[in-house]
């Protein structure tokens, strides 16, 4: 559906309506701060704490598999030690003897080889665990923080959601009263600067946003309203004092 189509005074206090709307909104969110960026860091550098603490996790019951393995193994030989040592006592040659403690020493060389595997995961694991109580005391710090970064947003939130609503709703109301090209035209120029000023009255003969110079004639022509009329130095759309709510001093 079309857009009914607006005279210029109109089209001007609709714009300088919105902008005061919007103004207000931008102020409830400077309000807020930085703490909505605050909270979504705190939560995404949590998440990234959390999922190296699970990777940690991981590998330290590799390492208890491994060395539970090993540990296996060492009993193991150990066993066979005692089976050739029973034997041992009824060999009937000395090339039997022989092949035994060949056997015997191979187990006890296993069981060393298996003890310094064993002893190299036990510093990895006190490595890995070490690194790991930090990294979860980081958490709970990091949580401590958030949650009461949390509490603080929602106290914000909850005391301006009302009024943010209503805002909302009269934006939009705004919105779909002015012409797509014109709105363009507006929130481009209000993106260009830091104050958000899109639309401003004349300040003492010159634009209320770049304090420029305005011609008498150029003023005359503001007055009238007979058209939307920029900055020729900033662009801004240059209102009267009348749409701009703003009383003019009687002349005595």
């Amino acid at each position: 559906m079309a857009k009914k189509e607006l005279t210029v005074p109109e089209k001007l206090k609709s714009l300088y309506n919105l902008q005061k709307i919007d103004n207000k909104l931008k102020e409830i969110n400077i309000l807020r701060g930085e703490l909505p960026v605050e909270v979504q860091d705190l939560e995404d550098y949590i998440q990234g704490l959390e999922a190296r603490a699970e990777k940690v996790k991981i590998a330290l019951e590799e390492i208890d598999h491994e060395d539970n393995k090993y540990t296996a193994s060492i009993k193991e030989a150990e066993m066979l030690i005692e089976k050739y040592n029973a034997q041992l006592d009824k060999v009937k040659n000395n090339r039997e003897y022989e092949a035994l403690s060949k056997e015997i020493e191979m187990q006890h060389l296993e069981i060393q080889l298996f003890e310094k595997k064993k002893k190299t995961l036990s510093n990895t694991r006190q490595v890995k665990s070490e690194a790991q109580e930090v990294t979860m005391e980081r958490i709970k710090d990091r949580q401590l923080i958030l949650e009461q970064k949390k509490k603080e947003l929602d106290e914000i939130i909850a005391s301006t959601e009302a009024e943010e609503e209503k805002l909302l709703k009269k934006q939009k109301t705004a919105r779909n009263r002015i012409k797509d090209s014109i709105l363009d035209s507006y929130d481009r120029i209000r993106s260009t600067y830091k104050n958000g000023l899109a639309v401003v009255p004349i300040t003492r003969d010159a634009c209320g946003g770049c304090f420029h110079f305005i011609p008498a004639q150029t003023q005359l022509e503001i007055q009238l309203k007979k058209q939307i009329i920029s900055c020729e130095y900033c662009g801004r759309i240059i209102v009267d004092n009348e749409t701009a709510g703003i009383k003019t001093p009687l002349k005595v």
